[in-house]
């Protein structure tokens, strides 16, 4: 199968040439702030020259001082932004660079989507150390990296599949645009918390403000303050009947903002969320896509012709900044006095949720979505010999040429051919210890959870049927709950018998069943299994020890195929080439295992 040369290639480049920008943007900080220093001393001097000469020119100098100023430190700011973007972009390259060359265990392990039962997340390492999720994912929000978890854990519909695959590969062209998307979203991480707060706001009844009146009250109420302000400067009204009317001005206000405290206490601290979602909904917006995924996805999010969901989220952003200046006990003490700040920004907030209540949900899913086809790109990209599969809507086919397990690395990784076609098949592999027939199975088992998802796997030719895959690989016991090994595999084989007898169309992984009981009652009840399996037009593959199962393939002609992965044996070394065979396994290795460390074997 290919190399990764051209995606390590890219990502090294990225790395230099961002890191050289990182550098000139400090160059330019550290200049601004030489600049706004210059600008405070020559207007600090010029004050002072000017202190008891011109009024106007004085005036105007401090004006113009202090707008150089603030456009300094706005200039600042946007550098700011800048860099930390930078560094989110030169964290995600490396990031990368460590992925490809196999060092990717420190990252999130997903172990809080991993159900205690499932029908294959344990046996197949879909999550936890070492894991599938901890591979291929690169959400940022939690609602991406819960959706991930959702594709992870079920098959996805075959139309669904064929619109994520082209997505992916046109995605994969994308790649600057695909880390600036993710790098809007680590600064600050849109959490579901944030999501659950606005949508409980949403759901809301209003019960305050809703007079029809509100909107010209609030001008009118402003006109009358200000005007009051202007005639107390103007000398036209006393001092004592100013303090008098800003006090009932104070009282007034004071009693609105107690409505509004419930509010304010809901979405406060979620601004910077909403600064995240916003610049992730229009990075994706600018960008054009020829797959019909992302454009239906656009056209679900946008809520009219006149606007789109970014200026919509923006609005809300800028809403939830005007109420944080209650922060600020002076000016807050003022504005609200004077312009009733408060519930003006409460009846934006009024008009907003009655214009965007329906779209909230579908732009934080749109976010998702897109993080999880990122995620799938990523992977496209950094394994260029990893094929899209093809979904078959005949049950059942299988076909892998060269299939293998994506968390082995390439080079250290052995790919075998398999297939199988029609109901009611087995295919029995048996081997010897180490021989690699777990691997197998879980290299079928990993590649059909990607394939059912809507991502490449790790094959030169991938076919397999819509299917639902269930498996018995990996079994442990329950002290808690007093189930021993045995009991909790007979559970689970219940569960595969439930769902064959149902007539679902699913795809069985069997790794050594019945191992907690003794020989005879194993290769009996397996036997019975099988047979079962056959009848009932079940599919699956099943790893065993037992030769003697192989057997079955004289009564069951059409329906076991036999299989083996075999080792050889040179001067009392074992060698083991994990290549699948045709036929049973003649050699066995625990005879010299077991001499090995010490057992006098006859």
């Amino acid at each position: 199968m290919g190399n990764t040369i051209t995606a390590v290639s890219y990502y090294t480049n990225r790395i230099e040439m961002l890191s050289k920008e990182l550098v000139e943007l400090k160059k330019k900080s550290a200049q601004i702030a030489w600049v706004r220093l210059a600008v405070f001393l020559a207007t600090t001097l010029a004050i002072k020259q000017l202190w008891v000469s011109d009024v106007v020119i004085l005036l105007g100098t401090i004006v113009v001082g202090i707008a150089a100023f603030l456009y300094l430190l706005s200039l600042n700011a946007n550098n700011k932004k800048q860099q930390f973007n930078t560094e989110w972009l030169i964290h995600l390259n490396k990031e990368e660079t460590d992925i490809l060359d196999h060092h990717y265990l420190h990252r999130e392990t997903g172990e809080q989507f991993n159900p205690p039962i499932h029908a294959y997340a344990n046996d197949l390492d879909i999550f936890g150390k070492a894991s599938i999720y901890q591979f291929i994912n690169r959400c940022t929000s939690e609602q991406g990296k819960n959706l991930l978890a959702e594709h992870l854990l079920a098959a996805q519909s075959t139309s669904f599949i064929n619109q994520q695959q082209e997505a992916v590969k046109e995605l994969s062209g994308k790649t600057s645009w695909m880390q600036q998307f993710l790098a809007h979203g680590l600064g600050n991480r849109v959490t579901q918390s944030t999501q659950n707060r606005i949508n409980t706001w949403l759901q809301e009844q209003q019960s305050v403000f809703i007079w029809k009146g509100w909107s010209w009250f609030v001008n009118l109420y402003s006109i009358l303050t200000l005007a009051s302000l202007g005639l107390y400067i103007a000398d036209v009204i006393s001092g004592y009947t100013f303090y008098l009317l800003t006090f009932f001005y104070f009282v007034f206000a004071f009693y609105q903002s107690k409505k509004i405290q419930p509010t304010y206490k809901l979405l406060s601290k979620i601004v910077d969320e909403v600064s995240t979602l916003y610049q992730q909904l229009e990075w994706l917006e600018k960008e054009t896509f020829s797959n019909r995924y992302f454009n239906e996805l656009l056209q679900k999010i946008r809520p009219n012709e006149q606007t789109t969901a970014s200026a919509e989220i923006n609005e809300l952003k800028r809403i939830l900044d005007r109420f944080d200046v209650r922060l600020n006990v002076f000016v807050f003490y003022f504005l609200n006095s004077f312009l009733l700040w408060d519930t003006r920004q409460m009846l934006s907030l009024t008009a907003w949720k009655q214009k965007n209540s329906g779209f909230l949900n579908q732009w934080f899913e749109a976010i998702a979505a897109t993080e999880v086809s990122i995620s799938l790109a990523t992977l496209h990209y950094n394994q260029p010999a990893f094929c899209f599969p093809t979904i078959s809507d005949e049950h059942f086919i299988f076909e892998g040429i060269e299939v293998g397990h994506p968390l082995i690395q390439e080079t250290k990784r052995i790919n075998n051919s398999f297939a199988l076609a029609g109901t009611g098949k087995t295919a029995l592999v048996t081997g010897s210890n180490m021989g690699g027939k777990s691997t197998f199975l879980r290299s079928i088992g990993v590649n059909t959870v990607l394939a059912l998802m809507g991502a490449p796997v790790c094959a030169g030719r991938f076919t397999i049927s819509n299917i639902e895959l269930m498996s018995s690989m990996r079994i442990a016991d329950n002290l808690a709950e007093s189930t021993s090994t045995f009991y909790a595999e007979l559970k689970k084989l219940q569960t595969i018998i439930e769902a064959v007898k149902a007539n679902r169309k699913v795809f069985i992984l069997l790794d050594e069943i019945l191992r907690g009981t003794n020989s005879l009652d194993r290769h009996t009840g397996s036997k019975a299994l099988i047979k079962q399996l056959i009848h009932q037009h079940a599919v699956a593959i099943i790893a065993t020890h037992d030769v003697e199962l192989a057997n079955m393939e004289k009564d069951f002609p059409e329906a076991i195929s036999n299989y083996h992965f075999d080792v050889q044996v040179a001067n009392d070394e074992l060698y083991f080439d994990y290549k699948l065979k045709h036929g049973i396994c003649q050699s066995l290795n625990a005879s010299i295992l077991m001499r090995k460390i010490g057992i006098e074997m006859d």
